[in-house]
């Protein structure tokens, strides 16, 4: 069994969706001071390597406690788009009867090289209305992207973020390491913090080989 890390590190100089805050560690009890070491931490709910969950854009859309946790853990299989910027639906087609056997499909753009760079935040490859149409389609609890987003970086009516949300599908953002994934089909974990009413939560993605 082989098991790889897709989450970012969460640091105080980390980026950030442009428009938020980056978190915020600081030190609240000290080895020295207290005999014991503890962090308080203040961060927005979306956070580095995260899950937006239909509550994220949806007025009564599911919060990620409210959801099995079976919704988080699944077969994927991770589609290779690097060589595009907006990802169509006849770029998906071919993979139709692999993805009607999977949980989860992850997008691999492998923009993620650009991650603490302003290059993450511009002209990265997503989705077009069409595909999230044709994905909900199948019986899938969730698409990932190692992107800032899934929609297009201008969109301001996040149509595919809503498409897939009132179909009760997950969003996997900042996803990273997708290049290390050698195998097309693998376990995914992506589990949340349980925060109540949680619009979306910073998670511990990984890939089981």
């Amino acid at each position: 069994m082989k098991v790889i890390d897709l989450t970012h590190v969460i640091h105080p100089n980390m980026p950030v969706f442009p428009g938020t805050e980056t978190p915020i560690l600081e030190s609240a009890n000290t080895i020295e001071k207290d005999n014991f070491c503890e962090m308080k931490m203040t961060m927005y709910s979306h956070t580095g390597t995260h899950i937006d969950a239909p509550a994220h854009m949806l007025k009564d859309g599911a919060t990620l406690d409210k959801m099995d946790v079976h919704c988080f853990v699944g077969r994927a299989i991770i589609l290779d788009f690097k060589d595009k910027k907006h990802i169509q639906l006849k770029d998906v087609l071919q993979y139709e009867d692999k993805i009607a056997k999977c949980d989860f499909v992850i997008i691999k753009t492998g923009w993620s090289k650009f991650w603490g760079k302003q290059e993450y935040f511009e002209e990265f490859p997503y989705i077009s209305i069409d595909v999230a149409n044709w994905l909900v389609k199948f019986n899938l609890k969730g698409i990932g992207v190692d992107a800032i987003s899934i929609d297009d970086m201008k969109s301001t009516s996040f149509q595919v973020h809503k498409t897939l949300m009132k179909n009760n599908l997950i969003i996997i953002e900042n996803l990273t390491n997708l290049e290390k994934i050698e195998d097309e089909f693998f376990t995914l974990t992506a589990l949340p913090l349980k925060t109540l009413n949680a619009d979306g939560a910073p998670i511990r993605a990984i890939a089981i080989i």
